[in-house]
């Protein structure tokens, strides 16, 4: 099990990386993409940052190749008998995005009968609703669906745009995962599947995403203009998680970690055979998520959230360092209508998001959160991660006081 980055002793900042990178260039992983403004970022002696410390022992501990795929068709084999007699073996969510459509693609392509699990928070793009719709069609795959109150769920997105901190985009991940457990316990399934890849995504740092139920609370408490009372919001408290974990027993696999998965050769198989469409850039499939990656974040931190991903495929050999240099040198291009449609949907004005990306920096350590208790919990998720009912990735970030 992967321990937190900022624990492996050998990876240290010296006073004069430190120094150097003032009044100058940033200082930057000399392997990476990663530079000093992301969260918790340390550098060896050969400027080597801890991201890539973390990458290197995943790799080790999850092998693609031939030995990824005895892994993964053993994953199968065990998928299709605990869904012997049911009417689906896994359950996969699905946003209209390149990974979850490629899992749709291999889960039918090993025989799997997958459910399709969508959570709707209205922000969809055009272009991913298209993309779920042609997918599940070609592939004869159902769909189960959450669509939230856009009334109740706007709540939400506006008090955490007031709340001042990175993580607005916190309701929608909880949503879904929340979504996901609701779908496994309705149909009795026991597995499912989750597109994530740390060879094209990374793992993001805290300082750029935390969720929890209690956050959403403690956020709305703080900010919010009247009381939200979850009505149509898939709620994941801890108990709920708990329970679903311990007394269901749903399991949560990725298999992209065994399989050789490159993203831009994934886009041209899902484009002929499920006539799929690329929505121009990493989670930009969501109006709200592609406002958060191309207006908060670059405005209100100064942050290229492309670094992460573009690092990772760096890292595994999908791009070369060069070319992500250049890909982030790009500027993000900004949707003046996705703008509009904050200003509208969420009641804020120009002086508001002034207000808003001018206010004092905070972290999700400013509020209430389930973080002390993941903490005290620590054994117990590195036990349930050891049997894939939560993360790997969920056991580094959520219960080490020293995470990344």
């Amino acid at each position: 099990m992967q321990h937190a980055v900022s624990e492996h002793p050998s990876v240290v900042a010296t006073d004069t990386q430190k120094a150097a990178a003032k009044g100058a260039d940033l200082l930057r992983c000399t392997r990476c993409l990663c530079d000093e403004r992301v969260p918790a970022i340390l550098f060896d002696d050969t400027g080597v940052c801890n991201y890539c410390r973390v990458h290197d022992r995943m790799e080790a501990e999850n092998p693609n190749g031939p030995a990824g795929l005895v892994r993964f068709e053993k994953m199968v084999k065990e998928i299709k008998e605990a869904g012997r007699g049911k009417s689906f073996d896994l359950i996969i969510g699905v946003s209209g995005g390149c990974d979850s459509s490629y899992m749709l693609y291999k889960a039918k392509e090993y025989g799997l009968r997958p459910l399709a699990v969508h959570f709707d928070n209205t922000w969809n793009s055009a272009i991913a609703t298209q993309n779920i719709h042609r997918a599940l069609k070609k592939l004869d795959i159902e769909l189960y669906t959450t669509v939230v109150d856009n009334q109740e769920y706007d709540e939400m997105l506006r008090a955490f745009l007031f709340g001042g901190t990175p993580d607005i985009d916190c309701p929608t991940d909880i949503g879904l995962a929340g979504t996901l457990f609701r779908a496994a316990e309705k149909f009795g399934i026991r597995y499912q599947w989750e597109g994530h890849s740390f060879r094209t995504e990374g793992i993001q740092p805290l300082g750029y995403v935390y969720m929890d139920q209690k956050y959403i609370q403690s956020i709305l408490a703080a900010h919010g203009r009247r009381k939200v009372r979850f009505d149509s919001y898939p709620t994941l408290w801890l108990h709920q998680q708990l329970r679903w974990m311990l007394l269901s027993r749903i399991q949560k696999l990725r298999p992209l970690y065994c399989l050789e998965y490159n993203k831009e050769d994934a886009k041209k198989l899902l484009a002929k055979e499920l006539d799929w469409k690329w929505y121009g850039g990493h989670h930009l499939e969501n109006r709200y998520t592609a406002f958060l990656h191309s207006w908060y974040f670059p405005k209100r931190y100064g942050r290229d959230i492309r670094v992460i991903a573009d690092s990772a495929r760096v890292r595994s050999g999908q791009i070369t360092r060069e070319e992500g240099l250049r890909l982030i040198a790009e500027p993000m291009p900004v949707d003046p209508q996705t703008v509009e449609m904050i200003k509208r949907r969420l009641s804020v004005t120009d002086a508001d998001l002034e207000t808003i990306l001018h206010a004092p920096m905070k972290t999700f350590k400013d509020y209430e959160t389930y973080k002390p208790t993941f903490e005290k919990m620590r054994p117990f998720f590195w036990a349930m991660a050891k049997l894939n009912l939560v993360p790997q990735s969920f056991y580094i970030k959520y219960t080490s006081k020293t995470s990344i």
